[in-house]
């Protein structure tokens, strides 16, 4: 029998779940007004040159194109922790010379006002 805090989790798990699939198509098709719209006011990334850059400076590198093309995410694991879920995920994409390219990330997710914002991302390439 289903506790009201499993279908708490599962619920959480599915809405995390699509908004981990917003993030990797946002970064593809370059989506700038849905990044504004899940990224928290504290966002901060470190991207695969070791930068780490704050929410500003993470939408206006979401505004140029991305020469990567095919990006998808694999093995998502989706950890929550009351208010906070860390997901991890591999990808895989095709860059721009044709040949495949693979990475990792780590995005933390917090609630805050009942709806989950990306706080934090940790992205690798291979």
């Amino acid at each position: 029998m289903q506790t009201g805090a499993d279908v708490a989790a599962k619920s959480d798990h599915d809405t995390l779940f699509a908004l981990n699939r917003d993030y990797i198509r946002s970064v593809q098709a370059s989506d700038v007004r849905r990044f504004d719209e899940i990224l928290a006011d504290d966002f901060l990334c470190s991207n695969p040159d070791g930068t780490l850059v704050d929410r500003r400076a993470f939408l206006e590198q979401t505004a140029r194109p991305v020469a990567i093309r095919n990006l998808e995410s694999h093995d998502v694991r989706i950890r929550l922790m009351g208010d906070v879920a860390i997901i991890h995920a591999r990808t895989s994409y095709t860059r721009p010379d044709g040949g495949a390219g693979a990475g990792r990330y780590t995005d933390v997710w917090a609630r805050r006002g009942g709806q989950w914002l990306a706080v934090s991302a940790h992205v690798t390439r291979c």
